[in-house]
């Protein structure tokens, strides 16, 4: 899609990218992609710089706010300074994720036999990129095929920021080992999850991960 920039002379009220990127918690490329796909407006000062309409980013954020990407519990998301144990002794867990289905098959499964992981949940790839930078869990979990962003991209990009060193990555996927061939590049030493496995094989990824044995049901 081109690129949604205009020109504009004011621009006392504007944000720019760097100044977005910082707010929503992600990388200047990200908020690019988001220009270039007309989520958020953006326009040029005479001088060729880029500024992003504030109008836009408020109505953004105001769509994310309204979205089910919340917590699952009511504890309000760990800071990057407080990530890992928090004060309830429980891990983080961020699950990218659009399918609704698998949302709450994930749920069930980490209440009934890990209640120490604390949940959260974006139904998308910009809000878990932003969630991302917000929680920096300890775990977390990504569906290769997303909307608005593309999966292996995503991961790509995770994997080579430095604050994720400190997180374990496993992918959840309804494409076959075949069907997954194209994405090798950013499922390399990645676990996978193939979603009609997901009751058996997600358990002994994340006791391994969390350091625990599940509870039995």
């Amino acid at each position: 899609m081109a690129s949604q920039d205009r020109i504009k002379d004011n621009t006392s009220q504007d944000y720019s990218t760097l100044e977005v990127a910082r707010r929503l918690g992600m990388a200047v490329r990200s908020i690019q992609l988001m220009v270039d796909r007309g989520e958020l407006t953006a326009w040029k000062t005479p001088g060729g710089h880029r500024r992003i309409d504030r109008a836009s980013v408020e109505a953004w954020l105001e769509r994310r706010s309204s979205s089910n990407t919340v917590p699952l519990d009511e504890g309000s998301p760990a800071s990057p300074k407080t990530r890992g144990t928090n004060a309830k002794g429980r891990q983080s867990l961020l699950l990218i994720e659009d399918s609704v289905h698998f949302q709450k098959l994930v749920g069930l499964l980490i209440e009934q036999q890990f209640p120490e992981l604390e949940l959260h949940i974006a139904s998308d790839g910009i809000v878990g990129l932003a969630m991302f930078g917000q929680l920096q869990p300890d775990i977390l979990i990504v569906d290769i095929l997303l909307p608005g962003i593309d999966g292996p991209t995503l991961i790509t990009s995770l994997r080579s920021q430095p604050q994720f060193a400190r997180s374990q990555l496993i992918v959840l996927t309804s494409l076959d080992e075949a069907q997954r061939a194209p994405y090798a590049f950013a499922l390399g030493g990645v676990p996978v999850v193939h979603k009609p496995r997901l009751v058996m094989d997600l358990p002994p990824l994340l006791q391994a991960m969390a350091g625990k044995k599940p509870e039995q049901s």
